[in-house]
């Protein structure tokens, strides 16, 4: 986070076409976006997967960005090689920086089957085996990547590269199989979430980071991959199924050679006692995406007039841990219809949006569904007009002083004082989820004298800053206004 009241975007949402324009888009649309406030763009993955419909989080080629004939395609969903490349260079000419999508956790789509031992394991304990000695699977496992040959690395995957898989195609039985051999088994207790036992494994070829060849190529990958693209960070896929110390040494090996890169993991948990002994197992080395407080979004959301809103930042990372908490409304993978489905409607929106962006706290995030909308099945409308307004908000007036009024199960708020350096800057928040309300809320002393407007436009009317710095500020139901400095020419 090296802007002042950065703002990063996910530049991607699921249900996208299969029609490989979202880098060109993205490359169209860089102006717009700095010119809006958007400081960081978080691109989706671009790395090879299992085909064109990939949305890329089934991983198949690391070195493959678009440019080998793998898997039917040559682009990914998003585009070319040299597309990706050429989106990167337009957010950097607009000093947007990028983040990467990586995906670390497991391979798909391998080139040819593998026999080997394994165990297999109760899914709902992983620890647990259910056989007292392994027996013999056979499974996709082996990539040799025919498209690509040694292009960049001649590094090839084999079983030994692996933990875990999901299927044996010998007997066409689906389950969860470690796999057995040196060193094999899961990561060791505490290193990944404890869900299931032990969730090393979720999903395809589970890569085994005891494997030292493997630590080798990914940290080689990641080198090269970071020359190759320029980008300034990474969003760390699946995190709480990798190895917490591969982990921290992943990014602290990165570090050493560029100290300002920037890594967030997806730790997709509830509870943030879990979260911070993630923190603490990696050395703070990883923000997090603060998945509590989108909960809490959620909640409130569904909630409507029955949700107490003076609890709604209740033990989260923006509250227990701010410098790393990357906030959020949705996401891909919180989508209707999505393994972790959490969505926040669209009458809550632009009051969760008015928190992570006007905050003082938090590196917020801005979802492509909720700005542009959500194509296909699911299809919704975007809310463009209203986050720019408090993107420009954001840019403009949120500065300063941070007072906290949550206070009230049906009202809360929140000001920022302002401050010398941002003329005219200073806000007040407020919200309601059921009908109409009014609070006295303090911006500030300096303030004193001036009028202020809802600059949401949603409440008419202007109000008088007291000469302690207090005025009455009101929003209509279910509804949030941001109250600010008149503009003089108004």
């Amino acid at each position: 986070m090296t802007s002042e009241n950065g703002v990063m975007m996910q530049y991607f949402e699921w249900y996208l076409p299969d029609d490989g324009t979202l880098l060109q888009q993205v490359k169209t649309e860089a102006p717009r976006l700095h010119e809006a406030g958007i400081t960081h763009v978080w691109l989706p993955p671009q790395t090879k997967a299992t085909g064109s419909n990939d949305v890329g989080y089934g991983s198949y080629d690391l070195f493959d960005l678009g440019e080998f004939d793998q898997k039917g395609t040559v682009r990914t969903k998003y585009g070319t090689k040299a597309e990706y490349l050429a989106a990167i260079h337009a957010l950097h000419d607009q000093d947007i920086a990028v983040y990467a999508d990586v995906v670390l956790n497991h391979k798909a789509g391998a080139d040819e089957k593998e026999s080997f031992q394994a165990y297999p394991v109760n899914p709902d304990n992983r620890e647990e085996r259910q056989a007292d000695e392994p027996m013999t699977i056979e499974a996709w496992t082996k990539f040799t990547f025919p498209g690509r040959g040694d292009t960049y690395s001649d590094f090839k995957w084999d079983w030994t590269c692996f933990s875990g898989v999901d299927y044996d195609e010998r007997t066409g039985e689906t389950g969860v199989y470690m796999i057995d051999g040196f060193k094999k088994g899961w990561a060791q207790p505490g290193h990944v979430d404890d869900e299931n036992g032990n969730y090393d494994y979720l999903m395809f070829a589970d890569i085994d980071y005891a494997n030292e060849n493997v630590v080798r190529h990914v940290n080689e990958w990641a080198e090269w991959f970071i020359q190759t693209t320029g980008v300034d960070g990474f969003r760390m896929d699946a995190a709480k199924h990798i190895d917490s110390a591969f982990m921290r040494q992943f990014i602290e090996n990165i570090r050493q050679q560029s100290p300002d890169f920037f890594a967030v993991g997806e730790y997709w948990k509830g509870d943030y006692s879990s979260l911070n002994e993630y923190m603490e197992q990696t050395n703070y080395a990883l923000d997090l995406f603060d998945v509590p407080l989108a909960m809490h979004f959620k909640a409130a959301s569904d909630g409507g007039g029955d949700y107490d809103l003076s609890h709604l930042l209740d033990d989260t990372v923006l509250v227990n841990n701010p410098t790393i908490a990357v906030t959020f409304v949705n996401n891909h993978d919180s989508e209707l219809g999505q393994a972790l489905e959490n969505w926040v409607g669209g009458w809550f929106k632009p009051l969760a949006y008015a928190i992570i962006l006007l905050e003082e706290r938090g590196f917020p995030c801005v979802f492509y569904g909720d700005y542009y909308g959500i194509q296909g099945n699911q299809a919704e409308e975007g809310q463009q007009d209203v986050i720019d307004q408090l993107l420009a908000l954001r840019r403009d007036r949120a500065y300063g002083e941070q007072t906290l009024y949550y206070d009230d199960p049906h009202c809360v708020g929140f000001t920022r004082h302002g401050d010398e350096s941002h003329p005219d800057s200073g806000i007040a928040v407020i919200m309601s989820n059921s009908t109409g309300q009014e609070k006295t809320m303090n911006v500030g002393a300096s303030h004193a004298g001036e009028t202020w407007i809802d600059a949401l436009h949603h409440v008419e009317g202007e109000r008088v800053i007291q000469d302690n710095g207090e005025g009455v500020f009101a929003c209509l139901d279910g509804s949030v206004s941001v109250w600010t400095k008149k503009p003089e020419h108004e």
